[in-house]
């Protein structure tokens, strides 16, 4: 069994917005810090947002603060990325990730993050 997946993905017109969904199958994970990265083609991958495993410590790449956000709801074990104005540049396969090394705090680092899933399809049209 896949521990994430996500969901949410599809495309949508600049300044529209999206939820994208990560449930996991792992309890485990309700305790570690998640994190949302994304791969835009002929790039490498990029920190997008993360959250600690209380829900009350985020962290956002410049990139997307005041236009994502990132929570959790640990009675559904679930991941959320609120993504808001987007625009034609946040066209990207966005992935849900996992840290074990984090659970009070978290990191923008991909290689401490063990646990990926496959990603959902962004595509924001101008």
């Amino acid at each position: 069994q896949v521990p994430l997946v996500e969901s949410g993905g599809g495309l949508v017109q600049a300044g529209g917005s999206l939820r994208l969904s990560c449930p996991n199958s792992e309890r485990t994970f309700s305790m570690v810090a998640m994190g949302w990265f994304r791969q835009s083609p002929g790039k490498e991958r990029e920190f997008v947002a993360a959250i600690n495993w209380s829900g009350r410590s985020t962290g956002y790449a410049d990139s997307v603060k005041g236009r994502f956000s990132i929570s959790r709801d640990s009675t559904k074990n679930t991941v959320y990325l609120q993504m808001n104005s987007l625009k034609p540049e946040d066209t990207a396969v966005y992935y849900c990730a996992a840290s074990t090394l984090y659970s009070d705090n978290y990191s923008s680092r991909e290689y401490e993050y063990a646990y990926w899933g496959q990603g959902t399809q962004v595509t924001v049209s101008s």
